[in-house]
């Protein structure tokens, strides 16, 4: 699979309690694709892709990835949480959001300007709210946008399936699994 020069990684909401509704059921969905994200990393870092992490807030208000995940850890997380956190070495990048998309009120539009993207490959949870709700921001800001079919995860599979065709047939989301990578 080839990528234009200017792509980016966006990694949705990954740094997670799953201390709410249905959220047992979408912690055992995202274990499964926790490896495919983690290559993901890899590929992005060999290409020089930025890589950027959009990520629910927890009430702290502030990007601060320390403290979120902090508030996130629990023992059933923890060894997911570890591998999948941002590392200040790489110059990953770590926003927060408000509400559901990762472009509504966030700094994100802005530092894909500046990084002049115009490529984006979706990544995380919930794929069927989070993540479709991005692809959909995305497609209206004429990103061209890539959705690994691997690489996202929701409590139920046949909402995942579904948010899949809606952003492959709405969108044009490109939906080559990271396994294909």
């Amino acid at each position: 699979m080839s990528h234009p020069k200017q792509t980016a990684i966006i990694i949705i909401d990954m740094i997670n309690d799953f201390n709410f509704k249905h959220g047992q059921r979408l912690f055992k969905q995202t274990e499964t694709i926790l490896p495919n994200i983690l290559h993901l990393k890899s590929y992005a870092k060999k290409r020089n892709f930025p890589i950027i992490y959009v990520n629910d807030h927890y009430k702290l208000w502030q990007a601060d990835l320390k403290r979120i995940y902090s508030k996130c850890r629990n023992s059933q997380n923890q060894h997911m949480l570890d591998q999948i956190m941002p590392h200040e070495e790489d110059e990953e990048y770590f926003l927060i959001k408000p509400k559901h998309s990762a472009f509504h009120q966030t700094a994100l539009q802005a530092l894909l300007s500046e990084l002049s993207v115009n490529h984006l490959i979706l990544t995380g949870i919930a794929g069927n709210i989070c993540v479709l709700f991005s692809a959909n921001d995305a497609y209206m800001r004429e990103y061209e946008i890539s959705v690994p079919s691997d690489g996202i995860a929701s409590n139920d599979p046949k909402d995942n399936e579904y948010a899949l065709k809606m952003m492959e047939n709405v969108l044009g989301a490109e939906t080559t699994p990271i396994c294909e990578f």
